[in-house]
């Protein structure tokens, strides 16, 4: 039953306080950009809308739909996002990508409270629905800076 107690551990209270509170959860009217991502695997979803001003995030949406460390990813981008440029959303899913599968540190700010999933790295399964918010955030803003410039 080690696994059981490594699983418990994985949900600290820290990552279920983060899963409770999520920031942004209202959905904007007449966003730049919507985009939803869905995890295959466990079937995770997070909806994205973004208002892009100067380059970077003005206003901010998100319908979550996932396990507890998806919430938690989702909460700490939504505490993060606001202000971000497209470049920054891009890195810091890089840099979460590298934290969860090659060991790598975590993202940096204003995405560095994501190192509060690092217990996550032994649960691959549990990957994808991690990267949902960032996924969908960078996607949402290179749709909005294509949007701009057509």
């Amino acid at each position: 039953m080690s696994g059981d107690n490594d699983l418990i551990k994985l949900y600290s209270g820290r990552i279920l306080a983060l899963a409770s509170d999520i920031p942004h959860l209202d959905r904007l009217e007449n966003p730049d950009a919507t985009v939803k991502k869905r995890s295959p695997l466990c079937g995770s979803t997070v909806t994205v809308d973004v208002k892009v001003q100067d380059g970077r995030v003005a206003e901010f949406g998100q319908d979550v739909k996932a396990c507890a460390l998806g919430q938690a990813s989702a909460a700490v981008v939504g505490g993060a996002v606001v202000g971000a440029t497209r470049a920054q959303i891009e890195t810091a899913r890089d840099q979460l990508a590298d934290m969860l599968k090659k060991d790598g540190p975590a993202p940096d700010a204003p995405f560095d409270g994501l190192e509060v999933l690092m217990p996550a790295r032994e649960y691959k399964n549990r990957h994808a629905s991690i990267l949902l918010a960032l996924d969908a955030t960078a996607e949402a803003m290179e749709q909005a800076e294509q949007a701009n410039c057509a």
